[in-house]
């Protein structure tokens, strides 16, 4: 069931170690088969060095293990959560990365203060509450789930265009069209908050970046009339000429 999907998942949890996301067995990486209704994620707690595509769990969107011989990532609730309300997301990654979680345990967004921030995410990357100790004797890991969404709401902030959050005290989640994709957006997560802790460092003034050049760099790479890159700048091309 769902192999070419397993292999996916398996080759994006494999970049988490070589992109220096992780350390030791600290995140995970799932996709869904929105058709189906299952979703593919990392069992917990085996080594990157053990790790094979087999060995990835497959989950339905209850949270019931459907296939696997190992137990799935102890942040399934989670990922569960966000599937079932984020629904035009196809692959969630979660890390436990230092930068990030540096502003996750400060409590603190991470802001926009670059042109590299705004070609991922359109705004600041928020810092969802951290859990209370009902909420973390109730359900932990779904309860996780719950406090992004709830921000994401609360702050009419569009989850497509800003594919990330913090759990403050916890760390990073990212998401995005598929498991490859949510992996790159957790590496941009990661680099900006390394960049924004130094230029905070540097500088007390106002850094944050001005709108129109967030709306730049932001819409040539995600607008109607993006061009940055080969296919839409052949897309642009093409209209041009019709």
């Amino acid at each position: 069931m769902l192999e070419d999907l397993k292999q996916e998942v398996y080759e994006a949890n494999m970049k988490l170690p070589a992109l220096g996301l992780v350390s030791f067995t600290w995140g995970n990486v799932s996709g869904i088969d929105r058709d189906k209704g299952l979703f593919v994620i990392k069992p917990s707690g085996v080594s990157y060095d053990e790790l094979k595509p087999e060995d990835m769990v497959v989950v339905d969107l209850n949270g019931k293990v459907v296939e696997g011989n190992m137990n799935p990532s102890s942040d399934t609730p989670t990922h569960t959560y966000l599937y079932n309300h984020f629904p035009n997301v196809g692959g969630i990654v979660h890390t436990h990365s230092p930068w990030a979680v540096s502003f996750a345990a400060a409590k603190m967004d991470v802001p926009a203060m670059n042109t590299t921030h705004a070609d991922t995410f359109y705004g600041d990357i928020p810092a969802a509450d951290a859990l209370s100790q009902s909420e973390i004797e109730e359900d932990y890991e779904g309860n996780t789930g719950k406090t992004i969404v709830k921000t994401f709401n609360e702050r009419h902030i569009d989850y497509e265009a800003v594919p990330a959050a913090l759990v403050s005290q916890h760390g990073p989640f990212a998401w995005g069209p598929t498991p490859d994709k949510a992996v790159y957006n957790a590496k941009v997560l990661e680099v900006v908050a390394e960049e924004d802790y130094h230029t905070m460092s540097l500088t007390h003034n106002n850094s944050d970046l001005p709108q129109y050049l967030l709306d730049k760099h932001y819409y040539r790479k995600h607008g109607a009339n993006a061009y940055y890159g080969q296919d839409n700048a052949q897309s642009k091309n093409h209209a041009d000429r019709a």
